[in-house]
């Protein structure tokens, strides 16, 4: 374990943001303030910015065959437990513009267990609780020191960091796209799927480049709008679920029933340690571009905070979240960089959570509207990570490091079908998140080969 305090932060530099960034990078700086009108438009960008909220509860909830109220108390749990930590991390802990939504590896191992004979919602759930337990008792930092400040002392490095969120965005990617394309047996695949995604995204793109001020911050709103109307055009959307849904979510401890098994509880660690550097990782990006100084405590602070939102999840029966890469995106597309804005979504999220039919109306928007834009919005992100890589000097073992790490992170979701089903449960689950197979050797091989701990350019 390292040291958390200041002193050591001292030593090197935490910026992860593009190496001399621009003090004009925002036209609103973390604490600055904006009227209402504009802080709502910003809370609605920044909801419809995260993709896995309107995606992730609809197919956990078809493919467990749950009825439509469980469907309902799902989608109202996840964007409550969403705006609750997004509040808390943009006042209380962090305080940086960061949103917490649902969280894609969650969500995959949840899908994956509960579908075990053996297993199921409860033990998945159940066990996930634990996990998010050991790891808020990990994250706690003791007489300065933390497991925390361990991983920090490797994401200080331009190299680590960049690469790390390169898989980060190859993984993301593997979900945004084929979420554009559909699935064959949906209505508008291909061309409804694709043409309107092509609309949503050049109508983003206009109005971010040349909307000006007031308009940028709302051009993923006017995208997706203008995309869905086009959608709404070839094929009508139905407004039954929404009808059929209540007006009120009821909270419910354990709601699928409570069950522990230590196996699992290993999978949701090893899925929680990925995450966490990854989030990181996104706090230093976001430090760096609003040169807000982050000690590896107050990193902690913010990982503490996740895994309490991830227990109070699993006890509810929603996901765990962790930062969203396409809202830090939005960061800079809107250049409005302000904590309240944030704050503002997460309340947004907890109202619309505790109203489910409007939760519905949300999720009326197509899958393939918000995949088209969330490619965008991931791409931004993926730039900013190369061109954080630029100042790396590019010697060969830098490059056998980066190299090696990168294509066995890729080449993990490549692996057929068929032949994960051969492999033992924890490595079928690892080989689907790109973090790990290719960040743990990321890290390994840095701390092996790499002994001058500062050849890397600041």
């Amino acid at each position: 374990m390292i040291s958390t305090t200041d002193t050591a932060v001292s030593e090197r530099k935490l910026a992860v943001a593009a190496p001399n960034a621009p003090a004009t990078a925002f036209d609103v700086g973390v604490n600055g303030k904006l009227p209402p009108g504009q802080l709502i438009v910003l809370g609605f960008q920044n909801i419809f910015g995260m993709i896995g909220m309107f995606v992730f509860p609809g197919i956990l909830g078809q493919s467990m065959h749950l009825p439509l109220e469980q469907v309902a108390y799902l989608y109202g749990m996840t964007f409550m437990i969403s705006g609750l930590v997004t509040a808390a991390q943009t006042v209380w802990i962090l305080k940086l513009p960061i949103v917490h939504g649902p969280y894609v590896g969650s969500f995959t191992a949840l899908l994956t267990l509960g579908a075990m004979p053996n297993g199921g919602l409860s033990v998945a759930f159940g066990s996930a609780f634990v996990a998010c337990l050991i790891w808020f008792l990990l994250a706690i930092p003791i007489r300065g020191r933390s497991v925390c400040g361990f991983f920090v002392r490797y994401m200080q490095s331009p190299m680590i960091s960049g690469v790390m969120v390169l898989l980060t965005m190859v993984q993301l990617a593997s979900a945004s796209v084929p979420g554009w394309i559909g699935e064959r047996q949906s209505p508008g695949y291909p061309l409804v799927n694709f043409l309107c995604g092509v609309i949503a995204v050049a109508v983003l793109i206009a109005v971010t480049l040349s909307g000006g001020k007031r308009l940028r911050r709302a051009a993923m709103l006017i995208g997706a709008a203008v995309g869905t109307l086009c959608y709404a055009a070839v094929i009508p959307i139905s407004f039954g679920k929404v009808a059929q849904a209540p007006w009120i979510v009821t909270p419910q401890i354990f709601p699928f029933g409570l069950a522990v098994r230590p196996d699992v509880v290993v999978v949701f660690l090893l899925v929680l340690v990925p995450a966490s550097i990854g989030s990181m990782v996104l706090y230093q990006l976001v430090g760096g571009w609003t040169h807000e100084k982050l000690t590896p405590a107050r990193m902690s602070g913010g990982l503490m905070s996740a895994a309490l939102g991830g227990m109070l999840a699993s006890t509810l029966g929603a996901f765990s979240t962790f930062p969203y890469p396409d809202n830090i995106a939005l960061l800079r597309s809107t250049r409005v960089a302000s904590r309240f804005a944030v704050l503002s979504a997460g309340l947004l999220l907890v109202l619309l959570g505790a109203c489910v039919k409007f939760d519905m109306l949300l999720v009326l928007v197509p899958t393939p509207i918000l995949s088209a834009v969330a490619t965008l919005l991931f791409g931004i992100v993926m730039m900013h990570a190369i061109h954080h890589l630029a100042p790396v000097e590019w010697d060969e073992t830098n490059l056998i490091i980066a190299g090696f790490a990168l294509l066995l992170g890729i080449g993990g979701l490549f692996v057929a079908g068929d032949t994960l089903q051969g492999l033992p449960l924890i490595l079928r689950l690892l080989l689907r998140q790109a973090v790990v197979t290719g960040g743990v050797p990321l890290i390994v091989l840095h701390s092996l080969l790499v002994r001058d701990k500062h050849q890397q350019n600041a």
